[in-house]
């Protein structure tokens, strides 16, 4: 979105923003998200903008076309197969997302219709991200709900308001002053990807079918489309046919194919400039609201960042007591060498037995017993 597009969208905002779209039942909140928009149009009125935003609809395409640029909707053997090894794991008590200190893609708990109720009564995290970086509205304009093989990437949305709290405590607590620099497209280095966890899915998550759609969903949102020919040749080598669907039987020789994978891949990084090194910051995407398992949540975009050759996978808890083992069980997990295959099948081995119900205890716990109750 160029800054004439970028005018055209600040105009229709005020219209979006209007009472009866806000204030159809007063809250404080309610309140807090119009004191963040007016914020904004205070600063642009002083100053006005430049530079772009971007918006990408990313895609798993569900047919191969042999002239295509992008990959294919992975099935199961894709994920069981696998030897990509796992991407580094760390785990933040506090903060939040949107604070990361490094460059990464920062997800938003999305709404499969961009924004959810961001013009509306909602006010928890997709919400929030849209009050205090008001240009991500201008994809509510014109990008139709999300399919289960899509995500949205949105890159350049600046930050004008500081804020405290969640949801019925959310408060507008200031003026912020965005300080990321700018890419060679005038470009906020900030990166956000929408991805639409299923809602309220209850036992049903913890069925194949639902698994494959919740992993393939994050990887969606997690690949970078413009290194296809570095997927292509990374999958390739780890004998994976990303573009049928399906896998031919793995060549693997144990670790050592592993490391010859996690090799590979060190190198392909290598060849890239640090401007590339851009890992995922996350969180208790799928949970809270949309009711998922935090403990297979997790393990999931894991999985879906270290198969999209993310460097690293940056996991804020908000403090949820469910994950208050998360840095033990991830730091032992990666001490047993598991790459994503291994992972996926243990996961799947849970499920099942979640399902017949000879599991009652979360993942975490089912996988070490001796956690900490």
């Amino acid at each position: 979105m160029d800054t004439v597009s970028a005018s055209w969208v600040r105009s229709n905002l005020a219209w979006c923003f209007s009472p009866r779209s806000l204030y159809d039942s007063y809250s404080e909140s309610q309140e807090n998200k119009v004191r963040c928009i007016i914020c904004y149009f205070q600063r642009i009125c002083l100053q006005m903008p430049t530079g772009s935003v971007s918006f990408e609809r990313k895609l798993l395409s569900l047919e191969h076309h042999p002239w295509q640029s992008f990959l294919s909707y992975p099935y199961v053997d894709f994920w069981t197969k696998s030897t990509i090894p796992l991407c580094p794991f760390q785990v933040h008590s506090s903060g939040l997302i949107e604070d990361h200190a490094i460059e990464a893609l920062e997800v938003d708990f999305a709404n499969k219709y961009l924004g959810g109720g961001a013009l509306h009564r909602g006010c928890v995290q997709e919400e929030i991200r849209f009050m205090i970086n008001p240009e991500l509205i201008a994809g509510m304009l014109f990008l139709p709900s999300m399919a289960d093989n899509e995500a949205i990437e949105i890159v350049g949305a600046e930050r004008f308001s500081d804020y405290t709290g969640y949801a019925s405590s959310f408060r507008f607590s200031g003026d912020y002053v965005d300080k990321r620099s700018v890419d060679f497209l005038g470009r906020r280095k900030t990166r956000i990807v929408a991805i639409d966890a299923l809602c309220s899915p209850r036992m049903k998550q913890y069925k194949l079918k639902y698994l494959i759609r919740e992993t393939n969903k994050a990887f969606c949102g997690f690949l970078d489309q413009s290194k296809y020919s570095q997927y292509k040749r990374i999958f390739k080598m780890n004998s994976v046919q990303l573009n049928e669907g399906s896998s031919l039987p793995i060549k693997a020789k144990g670790e050592s194919r592993t490391e010859e994978v996690r090799k590979s891949d060190e190198k392909s990084w290598r060849l890239e400039d640090c401007e590339n090194y851009i890992g995922i910051a996350t969180g208790n995407w799928g949970c809270g609201a949309f009711g998922g398992d935090p403990e297979v949540k997790t393990i999931i975009q894991w999985l879906a960042a270290s198969q999209a050759l993310r460097p690293f996978i940056s996991y804020y808890t908000f403090g949820l007591e469910a994950l208050q083992s998360l840095a033990q069980v991830t730091q032992w997990i990666i001490l047993q060498k598991w790459n994503v295959g291994d992972l996926w099948n243990i996961l799947i081995e849970y499920s099942s037995q979640k399902l017949r119900g000879e599991a009652d205890v979360g993942f975490f716990a089912w996988l070490l017993p001796s956690l900490p109750k």
